[in-house]
């Protein structure tokens, strides 16, 4: 197989992953019992996600990292949007990453 093709493959195969995961979930999702056990799990689930997915970097990268993530916890809370918190986290992680080295 060309070296080329590859990527290109591994992308494709990944967006149809993806395409299929988000058209199979509310198709899904619509045949569960919504009660109040289902539903609470549901609105759960993405915080749960977003954890699993940010945890692992925070505490494995490095001090410059993890006082980065608090900045920009820190500002979600307190300006609940997403642009005041991506630009303090990126402007933070640069920030601590020059003054630690």
């Amino acid at each position: 197989m060309d070296a080329a093709i590859k990527p290109f493959l591994t992308i494709v195969g990944m967006a149809l992953a993806t395409y299929s995961t988000r058209a199979l979930g509310p198709a899904l999702a619509a045949r569960l019992p919504m009660g109040g056990r289902v539903e609470a799990f549901l609105k759960g689930l993405p915080g749960a996600i977003l954890v699993a997915l940010v945890a692992p970097t925070v505490f494995t990268a490095g001090p410059a990292e993890a006082l980065a993530s608090a900045v920009t916890l820190a500002v979600a809370f307190r300006f609940g949007g997403l642009v005041p918190a991506l630009a303090s986290g990126l402007g933070s992680v640069l920030l601590f990453r020059w003054l630690l080295g």
